[in-house]
């Protein structure tokens, strides 16, 4: 009787186990959570919107961004000439500019923090792999970086190299790299002692692939996370050069030198500071949202 019993329960746990649903992967159940974070949601779709007027809006409006209206200069906004934003202090059709201006910004966050994110990555990885003397060297430099003010050698490499798109590119990268190589090696120190690593190194894997091959895919969650926190603040130091004049150069613009020109005039003017700097603060708040809620999603431990 008991062997009957015992045999009818394991039939009954086969068959539960063949009719329940598949497991989920970690990735669907973080996209899941992070779908619930409303605010997250709302913030990349914010986001979206903004990156997709910027890309696509000046191809659509009927005014180019450096194209001077004489008889429309300081035209507060108004369906005139279809001047909804207003115009600037040379007659230039303010919302077009606030989207080629958008379009830059968005252009150096992105590109300057995927290179500093590849550097980080790159050298923290193989900081915190190697170890010892390396890993010692490796990390005393990133100290000595961090002792010199960022913002100034940023100024200084800037005003040597020149303003140019790809140079100030170059010039915030070569000091946003800094955070991801601590937080790289950091996680990376925990995951070379695991068991799928020493069995790489048993069977003879090349330290180069197990770096990049076995440790780096398992730090996607934290690169992701420390992105999204990176580009905003790559965007803000762009805005921060831009204002002090040290940025991008005319006939191009960026939301920085577009709340440079406005301070000038903003008295007569409030339009052309009100207009870039609610872009700008719209994007942040909403990359740090996205931030937020993609820490929750990927470590369901800090919710």
């Amino acid at each position: 009787m008991l062997f009957f019993t015992r045999r009818k329960a394991l039939v009954d746990e086969l068959v539960l186990a063949a009719t329940a649903p598949p497991g989920r992967s970690p990735w669907a159940d973080a996209r899941t959570r992070f779908v619930r974070n409303k605010a997250a949601v709302a913030s990349l779709i914010a986001l979206l919107i903004i990156g997709a007027l910027c890309v696509f809006g000046p191809f659509v409006l009927p005014h180019d961004f450096d194209t001077a209206d004489w008889d429309a200069m300081k035209l507060p906004p108004t369906l005139k000439n279809m001047h909804w934003w207003g115009t600037d202090e040379s007659g230039r059709d303010l919302l077009v500019r606030c989207l080629i201006g958008g379009r830059i910004s968005l252009m150096v966050g992105l590109l300057a923090t995927l290179c500093s994110v590849a550097v980080g990555i790159a050298w923290g990885a193989t900081a915190g792999f190697l170890g010892g003397k390396v890993d010692n060297f490796m990390m005393r430099v990133v100290d000595m970086m961090y002792a010199i003010p960022y913002l100034l050698i940023a100024i200084l490499l800037v005003t040597i190299l020149g303003r140019e798109f790809y140079l100030v590119v170059l010039a915030i990268t070569a000091f946003s790299w800094m955070d991801m190589a601590r937080v790289v090696r950091g996680q990376t120190l925990s995951l070379r002692t695991m068991e799928f690593v020493e069995a790489a190194r048993a069977i003879g894997v090349p330290t180069r692939r197990i770096i990049f091959s076995h440790i780096v895919p398992n730090l996607l969650g934290v690169v992701v996370i420390y992105t999204t926190v990176t580009v905003p603040s790559v965007i803000l130091t762009e805005s921060v050069l831009s204002f002090l004049g040290l940025g991008i150069q005319e006939p191009m613009t960026s939301w920085g030198v577009l709340i440079h020109d406005g301070t000038n005039i903003m008295e007569v003017a409030p339009w052309m500071i009100l207009f870039p700097g609610a872009l700008l603060s719209i994007t942040l708040y909403c990359f740090n949202f996205i931030g937020d809620g993609l820490r929750d999603a990927l470590d369901p431990k800090e919710r």
